[in-house]
């Protein structure tokens, strides 16, 4: 799998706004770091060819949130709110111009640069995104990213979100990889994980594909997906001290 064409389909032109994140709070706040780190080899997918693939994800995006389903309802169809272009073709813009606006979004944000890297892609094996917020008790973070080795699926915590602190008000820190899911927001018929010829790193354009009218939910079909810590590993940290802003 070449590189340059893992980056000219998950590729994002995300307006710089939206890079900056979009936060809206008052009063007490803590600083918190995320990593999203893929930590997948070439060879944690097995092909039915007999062959290998690593498993990158896409950019994506963040949010610091009140009210739960602020990126999807699972058990529902796809809302029209950016989800498909994300979960298709690794392409967080639209679903950040919904989020900005959104009921209960306190902040929001894009990440789609890896670290150490001059240029928007996916993470490839070994590379991580890291984005940073601020945020007071009783917010939630949520965030989407492409598992890029497919049609429609993608990884994110379900609808409440992850809890940032805890129920005397302090800032939780650790991994959370535990909280993700893999979910098929069901809007593409889904093909073998590493060998389908429209999904993204094989694909002749974005949004290609035969379409699917399949409500958001956990990933189920006749294929073999990696477990989630085989393909991510996603820590939470925050600063030590609380800001007034």
């Amino acid at each position: 799998m070449k590189r340059s064409l893992l980056i000219a389909m998950l590729l994002v032109a995300v307006p710089a706004a939206a890079l900056g994140g979009n936060e809206r709070m008052t009063g007490k706040s803590v600083k918190f770091t995320v990593r999203i780190e893929n930590v997948s080899t070439a060879s944690t997918l097995k092909l039915s060819t007999g062959g290998t693939a690593p498993a990158p994800n896409s950019p994506g995006l963040w949010v610091v949130h009140t009210k739960p389903a602020r990126l999807f309802k699972a058990g529902e169809y796809e809302m029209g709110w950016g989800l498909e272009a994300q979960a298709e073709d690794g392409d967080p813009a639209k679903l950040a111009e919904h989020c900005a606006t959104h009921e209960g979004v306190a902040a929001s944000g894009v990440f789609n640069t890896p670290v150490g890297d001059d240029q928007p892609g996916p993470a490839l094996p070994g590379k991580a995104y890291e984005f940073s917020f601020t945020a007071q008790p009783g917010q939630r973070l949520s965030f989407t990213t492409m598992f890029g080795q497919s049609n429609d699926l993608f990884y994110a915590p379900d609808e409440k979100g992850i809890a940032l602190f805890d129920g005397k008000g302090k800032p939780l820190h650790g991994d959370i990889t535990s909280q993700v899911i893999l979910w098929d927001a069901g809007t593409e018929v889904n093909q073998e994980p590493g060998a389908g010829p429209d999904q993204a790193p094989r694909q002749s354009a974005p949004n290609t594909g035969a379409g699917e009218h399949q409500k958001v939910g956990k990933v189920k079909d006749r294929f073999t997906y990696p477990k989630v810590a085989e393909v991510l590993r996603v820590t939470l940290t925050h600063d030590t001290g609380m800001a007034s802003r």
